[in-house]
């Protein structure tokens, strides 16, 4: 068994703690709620940084000042996409009513004992990162500032994507249309604050530099993927901002005081189109290029036909993946969770959020090529497919690569960087992005495992190593 230089009771139980809230996921019904736990609503500040970064430029109240403004109409499109056949069966309703599944043969089910001997076990074997967990001493992931677009314009033709870390990005449409995926901006993705995994990668920028936000989407409620700070702080700066979620997650959000809130179903569809406004604001406007422009109103009634001059329109989409939810213990599988699609200027994001690809056997050793030819028959998540044939291709795809060891833990709801580019070729992606990696130690692969894998399998799949299917560094941007 190896300790780490700087081993000591403390990281141990930091550790711990992250292997515990993995198990979560394995563990059905609520212990925590939102109601019981007490949040802090101002995030922290991050004292761990481990690689280099430099300070983002705040925008100045000017730039905040100098905007847009709308009116946002959301409503259910009237000319729907296409969906799979038996969608209306709802194969992934449990039958009681009281939650969620994967109907498919590609997820397993572990019992939470059986996590936890798993994930010991691997801690303390021959190929171990050590009882505490992989290292995360420098050099780690880079961190630089993000150069959002300071201001937008409905004759934009830029399109353009940042990592903000894990699974978060912040993705910029041609004409105007700005979606922030998956934002974490605490210290840790825990109930508290005080403990649990924490970033070993600093935030690139605080929610304040984000120059506007009319669209935030949660793929499940795990908490490297939904932070109550970050929501508080969102719903502050970002007041005209809508949330779109998965199924069951609407009654959260209320709780927390966001009541622009749109919940979906697997397959279904609401169109979001933002009208130039008529009313005058000073703060808390949508940057823009025209500072004449009036701020924005938000209305819930349906969009009117067709679309008025300098409108904003997108299409959003919630799309199957295979994964679990629970904020606690008791909660698990209450929610749903989801991949989605965003359409907007002309152009389609895919974002896999959180999920897994297949199942493999248990305790294979970790030099077992599980993609191997005996293992060609495991069975696989048949919705990528379904998704790329009814709703591709897409232009980019934020698709995660991380969190996959020990492997036959993982495997059913974590996908690794050879799951990944399945993911990708069955969604029929053009381009696509790694997310879900280089913020948290949640399991026990080595941190910079994941592109260097990712390389591996592209070339195993025959695609081009670089520029089609790449990692960033926190921070960075990617133009297409």
């Amino acid at each position: 068994m190896r300790l780490h230089p700087t081993s000591g009771l403390p990281r141990f139980l930091q550790s711990l703690r992250s292997c515990l809230l993995q198990s979560y996921r394995f563990i059905p019904r609520s212990l925590f709620s939102h109601s019981q736990i007490y949040y802090n609503n101002v995030v922290p500040h991050l004292s761990a940084v481990s690689s280099p970064t430099t300070t983002p430029t705040r925008m100045s109240s000017t730039q905040a000042i100098i905007a847009s403004v709308y009116s946002a109409s959301v409503s259910t499109p009237q000319n729907l996409s296409s969906s799979p056949e038996g969608v209306t069966n709802k194969s992934h309703h449990l039958k009681d009513g009281k939650g969620f599944t994967n109907p498919w043969p590609s997820w397993r089910d572990l019992e939470p004992f059986k996590v936890l001997k798993a994930v010991a076990r691997n801690r303390m074997g021959p190929d171990s990162p050590g009882l505490l967990g992989p290292s995360t001493a420098p050099p780690t992931v880079p961190v630089v500032a993000p150069q959002f677009l300071p201001t937008r314009s409905t004759f934009s033709t830029e399109f353009r994507a940042t990592w903000l870390g894990h699974a978060c990005f912040y993705v910029e449409f041609p004409g105007g249309f700005r979606v922030l995926f998956d934002p974490v901006f605490s210290e840790r993705c825990s109930p508290v604050q005080f403990f649990g995994p924490k970033r070993y990668t600093k935030i690139p920028c605080d929610i304040v530099d984000i120059p506007v936000v009319d669209a935030v989407v949660i793929s499940h409620n795990h908490y490297d993927h939904l932070d109550h700070n970050t929501i508080i702080k969102l719903k502050k700066h970002h007041p005209d901002a809508w949330y779109f979620v998965p199924l069951g997650n609407k009654a959260w959000f209320t709780s927390s005081g966001v009541e622009k809130c749109i919940e979906l179903d697997w397959w279904e569809e609401q169109d979001i189109v933002l009208t130039p406004s008529g009313s005058q604001t000073s703060a808390g406007a949508s940057p823009s290029t025209n500072p004449n422009e009036p701020p924005l109103e938000v209305q819930t009634e349906p969009a009117e036909e067709g679309l008025k001059a300098n409108s904003i329109a997108a299409r959003i989409g919630c799309l199957p993946c295979q994964h679990t939810s629970a904020r606690g213990l008791t909660d698990r599988g209450a929610t749903l969770w989801a991949s989605w699609s965003i359409e907007s200027g002309g152009r389609k994001v895919y974002f896999g959020g959180d999920t897994g690809y297949r199942a493999v056997p248990p305790d294979l050793p970790k030099s077992v090529d599980d993609y191997g030819e005996e293992f060609k028959d495991l069975p696989i998540c048949p919705a990528f497919k379904q998704i790329g044939e009814l709703r591709g291709p897409f232009d980019v795809g934020l698709i995660p690569i991380g969190a996959y060891q020990p492997r036959w833990v993982m495997s059913p709801m974590h996908a690794n960087p050879y799951d990944a580019v399945r993911i990708f070729v069955d969604t029929k992606c053009k381009k696509a992005l790694g997310i879900h990696w280089g913020t948290f130690v949640l399991t026990d692969e080595p941190i910079l495992e994941p592109p260097r894998l990712l390389k591996e399998a592209l070339g195993k799949e025959g695609i081009e190593k670089e520029g089609v299917f790449d990692v960033l560094n926190i921070g960075e941007t990617r133009e297409y």
